[in-house]
């Protein structure tokens, strides 16, 4: 990550490290996933008026409609992919960036997909100023994936599924892994592992609340 134009000061590195401590406490232990968060100067997400609250463990609203994750979702979700170093990983839901920004650090190869124009023509600049070239974003429908890259190590998606969506199981190689929050009102985070073409094991770790999963790209206005 290079230096942007903004600052990552001594008291925002302070703020990150009591937020990692929080983490820690909620029950977060994967170290590399926390390393990783204590690295991203999750302020950079934020406009400037509303940088106070970009070390508290909250999620918090980014416009059109979506949110940067909770912090703990964040590793949560992080820590259920359990990334390796080089791992090609398919992210539905750009958002901020401030995710792929982690699973970049965590040394995967990043394909993130955003529906809403404006977040991603945003966050495009913002990651290409951080430095960050190995993310690579897509303005698209995340429900259809991206099956001329795929496939996939890994698949993580970042918002509400109603259902899980069938061509992310196809672009994900056997002996991969697919994070997705399933359901409506409240959602259950779920794994889908991948045994082979044919055979998937699935497992679930809770609820969580996430903004929905859209389908096609939005309409500018």
């Amino acid at each position: 990550m290079k230096l942007s134009k903004r600052q990552d000061t001594y008291r925002h590195q302070g703020l990150r490290n009591q937020l990692i401590k929080v983490i820690r406490m909620k029950g977060i232990s994967d170290a590399p996933v926390l390393a990783a968060m204590e690295k991203v100067p999750r302020h950079f997400f934020f406009d400037s008026s509303f940088l106070e609250y970009a070390y508290e463990d909250q999620p918090f609203p980014i416009g059109a409609g979506q949110t940067i994750s909770q912090p703990y979702t964040v590793a949560f979700q992080s820590s259920l992919l359990r990334i390796n170093k080089g791992d090609k990983v398919l992210e539905i839901g750009t958002g901020s960036g401030y995710q792929a920004c982690i699973l970049a650090e965590l040394g995967a190869k990043v394909f993130s997909i955003e529906r809403q124009k404006s977040l991603y023509d945003k966050t495009r600049i913002l990651l290409s100023e951080m430095g960050y070239q190995r993310i690579k974003l897509f303005y698209g429908d995340g429900y259809k994936g991206l099956p001329s890259y795929a496939p996939f190590d890994k698949v993580l998606v970042t918002a509400a599924a109603p259902y899980i969506p069938e061509p992310l199981i196809r672009q994900l190689k056997p002996g991969g892994i697919l994070v997705v929050p399933v359901g409506d009102e409240t959602q259950v985070m779920t794994t889908i592992h991948k045994i082979s073409e044919t055979e998937t094991r699935r497992e679930e770790h809770g609820n969580f609340r996430f903004v929905p999963m859209l389908e096609d790209k939005a309409k500018d206005h």
